[in-house]
């Protein structure tokens, strides 16, 4: 970790404290703020993620044991350090039974501190390093399912399996709401690099100016209101994967940039002049075929040829309609648990029209519709008259009173 990547927050009464600890982490480079009391502390851990806090014990209102404790219980991972007066030494001995990390005596030595300090990073790095792995595993056991046994998705499955043990470049196409990021994360979750970063940057949702400082990051001054150094997307997937959501929308300047990036695995961050190197698999999707872009001189070739080189292509759902009933029932079981309903069914007239409808938002568009329908639906089976479809899809001639054919 940069010293930039970790946030301190400094809670202490006394003024003259705060500021000359404020001075010594801000000098070093950590994100650094002050709180004169928890009340203020407490607002500040919820509008912003800190790594360390700095506790006073001994402070007007709710004191630092308290605090800690009310810290512990937002995030057990938060390192915190008390600053005690001699006279509260003991106090410190039974923060540290509850969790704290160290305590250091006023007045406070600035070596002592910087050494203690230096520590703290070093187990908080551990502590992401396992949170990291916690989570990889986490997403590997709990991701989404990939619902479905028609022959195009057994197609797809089979593009998936061959693939996801190689380090090949991979770009997935299909219609939006068709599951590309689904898809990415099986490859992932698959691969060699399945217990490293997997790191979606979403290249539609961004200016470019933006997505090139999320993309690159940015060092410090890099540009008027940048304080402080920020790993970017690229540094975050390191010997992971990065996923490019939405790549036919970036622009030419971007394109070359990230043809650089790929031919050479170097980068720099904004305003930095120092290369840094990336280990990664790349990811791509678009919903759009860019062969188009690519003859109309829009879309780099170079870079398409460099991001396609193994190409999937997500059919639609309408294409697969076999898949619409154990999609929908899979949703129904998902959404009843989420939602404390209980055993839900959906009824044999109700996957009759889900399997007749268009389905124009694919399988996002399926899963909203019943994640809308168990909410709604009075009783434990959902009906035709449970779904909220477009009125052409639910042919009132169809339906008797109670919601049957």
């Amino acid at each position: 970790m940069e010293p930039s990547d970790i946030g301190i927050l400094i809670v202490d009464d006394e003024a003259s404290v705060r500021d000359a600890l404020h001075k010594w982490f801000e000098f070093d480079g950590y994100r650094v703020d002050s709180a004169a009391d928890a009340t203020v502390a407490l607002q500040k851990l919820q509008e912003a993620s800190w790594d360390i806090v700095l506790l006073d014990i001994r402070m007007p209102g709710m004191d630092g044991l308290e605090l800690q404790r009310r810290i512990k219980a937002i995030d057990k991972d938060i390192i915190t350090i008390m600053i005690t007066a001699f006279a509260s030494v003991d106090t410190s001995i039974q923060a540290l039974k509850e969790g704290a990390f160290d305590y250091i005596v006023k007045p406070v030595d600035p070596n002592d501190m910087a050494n203690l300090i230096r520590n703290a990073v070093e187990q908080r790095r551990r502590y992401s390093g396992q949170r990291q792995v916690r989570r990889q595993i986490e997403e590997l056991n709990n991701t989404d399912k990939i619902i479905g046994q028609s022959e195009q998705l057994r197609a797809v499955l089979d593009k998936v399996a061959a693939v996801a043990p190689t380090d090949s470049t991979v770009m997935i196409r299909g219609e939006s709401g068709t599951g590309k990021g689904l898809i990415a994360r099986a490859i992932h979750s698959n691969s060699n690099r399945r217990y490293l970063p997997f790191v979606t940057i979403n290249c539609g949702a961004h200016t470019e100016g933006l997505l090139e400082s999320e993309l690159f990051g940015h060092e410090k001054g890099a540009f008027p209101g940048v304080m402080y150094r920020r790993r970017g997307k690229l540094e975050m997937a390191d010997k992971g994967t990065i996923f490019f959501d939405d790549i036919g929308n970036i622009g030419e300047k971007m394109q070359m940039d990230l043809l650089r990036m790929i031919e050479t695995r170097q980068f720099c961050r904004l305003g930095g002049e120092r290369s840094i190197n990336v280990d990664l698999r790349i990811i791509s999707a678009t919903d759009i075929d860019l062969v188009p872009a690519v003859r109309k001189g829009t879309f780099c070739d170079d870079l398409y040829y460099r991001l396609n080189v193994f190409e999937i292509v997500l059919p639609s759902l309408c294409k697969r309609s076999d898949d619409i009933a154990g999609l929908a029932r899979f949703f129904v079981n998902q959404y009843a648990q989420t939602m404390n309903k209980g055993a839900m069914d959906i009824a044999p007239q109700a996957i009759e029209l889900l399997e007749n409808y268009s389905w124009p938002g694919n399988v996002r568009e399926l899963k909203n519709v019943i994640e809308r329908s168990v909410a709604s639906a009075r009783g434990d089976t959902i009906t035709p008259v449970d779904l909220s479809l477009p009125l052409s899809a639910l042919d009132g001639d169809n339906l008797d009173e109670s919601g049957s054919f």
